[in-house]
Order: C-alpha cells, then structure tokens, then sequence
C-alpha cells in the first residue's frame, strides 16, 4: 500500500474517563482499486468550557456500543465496527474493500454517553459510493438513528453540517468536551487533489441527542 492520502496532523489530549488519550495522528481511509482518501481525526480538548445549547439536555445513558446507524434523509444504513488505534497511534479504519461500512470510535464516548460519539465512513471505494456518499445533504433537523448492544435506539438530530478544509480542521469542536451526548459524523469531500491522491475536504455533521 501507498502512502495515506491524509499526511496532516492535529494534535492534542483528549481526556476520557479520566485517563489521557494517545494521540491520534489521523484516520486515512487508503483505497486498493483507487484514490486514497482520509479523514482527520485527532481528538482533543477544547481549552474552552464544554460546548452548551439553550435547549435542555438530553439525559445521559451509561455506556454501550453501537451496532447500527441509519439516516432516513440520505438512505444510508450501516452496522458499525470498532475502530481503535493502530501501534502508530492512527485510528483503524472499516474495511477498504467494504465502502459501505462504517464504524465508530470505541475509545472516544459511545452514542448516549456525555460527549461526542464519533462515526466514520467512507465517501467512495472500489470505485463506487460509500456509505456517507450523501452525508453533505443532511441538514439541521435531520435525524440520525443509532441502535446500540443494550436494545436501545437513539435519535440523534442534525445541528449542522460543514465542510472545511483538511489544514483547518475543527479539531476542538468535533472531539472537545461536551454537557450533554452528542454526535458526530465525518467523511471526505470537495475537490480531489491528485497529486496527494486525497479530497481536499472533509464534511462533518454534528448532532445532539433528542430528548425522550
């Protein structure tokens, strides 16, 4: 395999349970039948105080892995793999011949919990879509539904959606301390850069969890 297309670090703590995170150079989704493309991800700690809404928050659950996301807007439905750190500190990713999968980061809050549940997918692979081909379409209002090992399923609500540059990745707001569980969704997107073999952008939904 080539070299990951992503090769642009954020980094920084991310305190979890108490107990610091290694830090997590990037996500690189790598292709075998074509383009490689990536994803940051670097979790960290805002400096600032935990992100807060206007609007009561959601009671949080203890912790259980998820096993399944849905979004009803854009017809994608996935069951979700563990993705953890390589010995390089890089987070694993779903499998590459598998554009369809997704999977969450089990060292980070998992969906219910008090802080930002991360979940990963691809944009395309194997020269077809990925399972967040369309995740640039969702908007504010939008639900995300995840189902999780303890029979609960969650409705997550779309805040907003962004896209941004790689070099200007919003490290703090997409892994920082939250008050209440939220949600966040990343992929690839913009332009293709072909000398680095890699979109130029990466798209990110945030959600928080609904009440009820």
């Amino acid at each position: 395999m080539g070299k990951p297309g992503w090769a642009r670090s954020h980094r920084g703590p991310l305190l979890l349970m108490g107990v610091l995170l290694a830090v997590l150079a990037g996500l690189a989704f790598i292709l075998t039948s074509g383009p490689e493309h990536a994803l940051p991800g670097s979790p960290t700690t805002s400096a600032s105080p935990p992100a807060s809404s206007t609007a009561p928050a959601a009671t949080a659950l203890p912790r259980s892995d998820p096993v399944l996301i849905e979004i009803p807007k854009i017809k994608a439905k996935s069951t979700l793999v563990p993705l953890g750190l390589n010995q390089d500190n890089t987070l694993q990713v779903p499998p590459v011949s598998r554009p369809m999968q997704a999977g969450w980061f089990s060292e980070g809050a998992s969906p219910g919990e008090i802080g930002p549940a991360v979940i990963a997918g691809h944009v395309d692979g194997n020269k077809q879509p990925g399972i967040f081909y369309r995740l640039k379409e969702l908007q504010a209002g939008d639900r995300v539904l995840i189902s999780r090992a303890d029979g609960r399923v969650l409705t997550f609500v779309i805040s907003r959606v962004m896209q941004v540059d790689k070099d200007e990745f919003p490290t703090d707001a997409v892994y920082g301390e939250t008050n209440d569980p939220q949600l966040r969704l990343i992929t690839c997107g913009g332009s293709f850069d072909r000398a680095v073999r890699s979109y130029r952008d990466n798209i990110i939904a945030f959600a928080v969890l609904q009440q009820g």
